[in-house]
């Protein structure tokens, strides 16, 4: 990496490095207002798991929105460059943009892969330590509430799931009962336990009650279901209270259910993509903001590029719920938004290096 490099990484990592710290703190002081829940988790676990909580929490909502404030940094990085002539002397020596935007473009790639990898993971586990503890939340392992679940049979046969809890890391299910489809000739079977196994809900203890005969005591009875333990977890739960590799293993696990699949897919191909869009969002600030301008005014292009970060940024979040919903393909809908920032900033550029603009 030569000097110029370095001089360029420097001035944009470091401005956009300011602004996630403006932004965070912004945040944090948002969270901070939330007094009860700080009080609360004050109670529970002292005034660190409190303070825990808020960083947890501020640090979800940044990363949701890394891209747009991103390019706000690099767009006021690039604006340094320009205000101190620097760029203008980079560009005067013969050095091609492509080369001038090289160092902070592998800068970010690898700040987003690291993202994607570690620190996300680490967020999500904090934010499921203290979302568990808190009062009429709904823990992503042993929800505090009854819940329903509608399940089918290998034979097609549909019937429902209703349970108040659920314990461990079998996703076992306390205080079970189930209705069947025919509730007059079937009638309804009650259990203090159920768990999924090998394609069935395996109840060590039931009875059955149908009208107007008496209840009938089951020993290890079973009930076909499709649903499988991937799809268990991710109907306990939701897609962002899951981590990358959560994510992973879920998809491995082949989850049978499409719309289920269609979300936990959307979020983890967004998660890949995510360094994408972070360079994507450089090229954006770059495209706008790194043209040489004699007067030195840089409203209207700082103006321009924030506004398509925020247009990328809209796109990002509709093509994250349409994919999630299943209405999207997964594939075109997380990897879509960044193919477009890249592609918007790369065509700006070659346009200004053209000498159209």
């Amino acid at each position: 990496m030569t000097r110029i490099d370095w001089i360029v990484m420097n001035r944009v990592i470091s401005r956009v490095i300011l602004t996630l710290v403006i932004f965070y703190g912004l945040i944090l002081l948002v969270e901070s207002l939330d007094t009860p829940r700080y009080e609360y988790l004050t109670r529970v676990g002292g005034i660190g798991f409190a303070v825990l909580g808020m960083v947890a929490t501020s640090a979800t909502w940044l990363i949701k929105g890394l891209p747009l404030i991103v390019l706000v940094g690099a767009v006021v990085g690039v604006v340094d460059l320009q205000s101190r002539r620097e760029l203008t002397a980079i560009r005067s020596s013969g050095i091609s943009i492509w080369r001038i935007v090289r160092a902070p473009a592998l800068a970010l790639l690898m700040g987003g892969l690291c993202i994607t990898f570690g620190v996300e993971s680490l967020i999500t586990e904090a934010n499921r330590l203290v979302e568990a503890t808190l009062p009429g939340e709904t823990s992503p392992f042993t929800p505090s509430e009854g819940f329903w679940l509608e399940q089918y049979g290998t034979d097609g046969q549909r019937y429902v799931v209703e349970a108040e809890h659920v314990t461990g890391p079998e996703r076992q299910l306390q205080n079970v009962s189930i209705f069947l489809a025919d509730g007059q000739k079937q009638g309804r079977i009650v259990a203090p336990t159920a768990s999924l196994d090998k394609g069935a809900w395996l109840l060590p203890k039931a009875t059955r009650y149908r009208a107007g005969e008496p209840a009938e005591p089951l020993v290890n009875y079973r009930i076909p279901t499709t649903t499988t333990r991937a799809d268990l977890a991710l109907k306990l739960t939701s897609t962002e209270d899951m981590t990358f590799y959560d994510l992973f293993r879920s998809l491995r696990a082949q989850i049978s259910d499409p719309q289920l699949r269609d979300a936990a897919l959307t979020r983890f191909l967004r998660l890949l993509s995510l360094p994408a869009l972070l360079v994507g969002a450089l090229f954006i600030a770059f495209a706008f903001t790194a043209g040489y301008r004699r007067a030195g005014g840089y409203g209207r292009a700082i103006v321009y590029a924030v506004l398509v970060g925020f247009v990328v940024f809209v796109i990002t979040e509709m093509a994250d719920r349409a994919g999630s919903a299943g209405t999207l393909d997964p594939m075109f809908a997380a990897c879509g938004p960044a193919f477009v920032a890249v592609v918007i900033g790369v065509t700006v550029l070659l346009y200004r290096e053209d000498g159209w603009a």
